[in-house]
């Protein structure tokens, strides 16, 4: 299930492409779901460990990801960790979900993330409330982002 914490959230990783920088692996990004969020997110397609073809920006290294899949790759890798995942934009929420579907994950936000108009099962940790579409999210988090 994905939880969420809304604001100021204590032992979080803010920072989030400098950690990237410094703790990813480069089997992370052969990983299917790395090159699947990748090539979703960014646009661009994995040719190798160190090689991603960028649309924009052509031939880029890992650490030249955008900070919203920098920052998936690592909520779907590292456990034991909370990442900021302010860092994502709205096109980073479904795969949120779709990591949280195989493993309980914590995120903390500074905004509010639109999921979309479906259901889903989301824990306001700050109220320890499960959120079942936008509508409930909006209500729980509403008074802290």
């Amino acid at each position: 299930m994905l939880n969420i914490w809304f604001g100021n959230m204590p032992d979080v990783i803010y920072d989030t492409s400098t950690y990237f920088k410094h703790a990813y692996r480069d089997q992370w990004i052969m990983d299917p779901l790395s090159v699947e969020m990748i090539r979703d997110v960014d646009h661009s397609e994995v040719i190798s460990s160190n090689l991603i073809q960028s649309p924009v920006l052509g031939a880029i290294s890992p650490v030249q990801l955008s900070g919203g899949v920098k920052t998936l790759i690592l909520v779907s890798k590292i456990r034991n960790q909370v990442f900021n995942a302010s860092r994502c934009g709205d096109n980073c929420a479904k795969w949120l979900l779709k990591i949280a579907a195989n493993k309980k994950i914590v995120v903390n936000l500074r905004h509010l993330m639109d999921f979309g108009n479906g259901e889903f099962k989301i824990m306001v940790m700050n109220k320890k409330k499960i959120a079942h579409n936008m509508r409930e999210l909006v209500l729980l988090a509403g008074e802290y982002v």
